[in-house]
């Protein structure tokens, strides 16, 4: 056994993964299916390690300027800037509540809202992204403004779930129907939570993080983590006050993302060198460590499944 390891500089981006991908002002961005199958409408999406995790794990990289359109997803997502500075909005015209993340802040979105993002930097961004479930709930929810714009701009999006670009002569297959707009009622169902309620519990920013992770792990995204949940994974960040050089091993597959810094980890038999952007996979059942292997900052992500559902954001009484 021994891990699977996708390098930074090594990410397949398609830049046709969704419906808005003609649409200016989100035309720029680029998709990334890291672990797992993702979301992706399109067959022109790269899946780098596509062994089950429970959870997917993929990324978006967007100049300054683009944009992710508003869209839900029926299982959690939750993204931790990697790279720029980034303003995350929701509700059904993007106006309901907004907040602004730096790099290595992470934010828990709430399911069952209308979401998007955009980069708001001066230089090319990357988030990286947790999808709750193997087949992350079964695909993208569009508000339907996203979907009449992307039909003037030659992409038509399938009941199937796949998209069909007219630019290209494409068109619906015999029997396949356009994706339905949301109803009005059904529009109803998509809750507009504030500013003020959302950030306090969906979003931990990094250094807040960091304090709290000086003698052990901090448990970010867990039902006793600092955002409590429980999407069917649990979140921790780790810290070079936290490091420890003992090896311990899981009964699921785990991954290491960095997001500061560069890390040892080392397993019966091999070690490796991740820099931030790196994605490991650990197998159940290695036995591992990690270490940051330089000094100054140093912080990664571990990402473990559980047995909770991988379906609506879990509210504590």
């Amino acid at each position: 056994m021994t891990p699977d390891i996708v390098r930074y500089g090594e990410l397949r981006p398609c830049k046709t993964a969704f419906i808005d991908a003609h649409t200016p002002g989100s035309d720029q961005k680029e998709n990334f299916t890291i672990i797992g199958g993702g979301v992706s409408e399109s067959p022109d999406q790269h899946v780098h390690i596509a062994k089950p995790h429970g959870f997917n794990i993929g990324a978006a990289g967007q100049p300054p300027k683009c944009r992710n359109s508003l869209h839900s997803h029926r299982t959690a997502e939750v993204f931790f800037v990697l790279s720029g500075r980034w303003r995350f909005f929701w509700g059904r015209w993007g106006n309901a509540g907004e907040v602004v993340l730096e790099e290595g802040d992470i934010f828990n979105i709430p399911t069952g809202i209308f979401r998007g993002f955009e980069n708001i930097g001066t230089d090319y961004g990357m988030i990286m992204a947790i999808l709750g479930g193997d087949d992350a709930g079964g695909g993208v929810i569009w508000a339907p403004q996203v979907i009449e714009d992307a039909r003037d701009h030659g992409l038509v999006l399938g009941e199937n779930g796949k998209l069909y670009d007219t630019k290209k002569g494409q068109s619906l297959p015999e029997g396949v129907a356009p994706m339905p707009l949301l109803t009005d009622e059904e529009l109803t169902t998509f809750p507009e939570p504030t500013t003020r309620d959302v950030v306090p519990h969906y979003v931990a920013r990094y250094w807040d993080m960091v304090a709290l992770a000086d003698r052990k792990p901090v448990k970010v995204i867990g039902e006793n983590g600092m955002l409590r949940d429980k999407p069917g994974f649990e979140v921790d960040l780790v810290t070079r006050g936290s490091a420890s050089e003992a090896m311990h091993s899981h009964d699921r597959p785990s991954v290491l993302m960095p997001v500061k810094g560069h890390w040892r980890v080392f397993w019966d038999g091999g070690e490796a060198v991740l820099a931030p952007g790196d994605t490991m996979s650990v197998p159940a059942g290695l036995d591992h460590g990690a270490v940051p292997s330089m000094t100054g900052e140093a912080a990664l992500y571990h990402v473990i499944g559980t047995d909770d559902p991988a379906g609506k954001t879990w509210t504590p009484e």
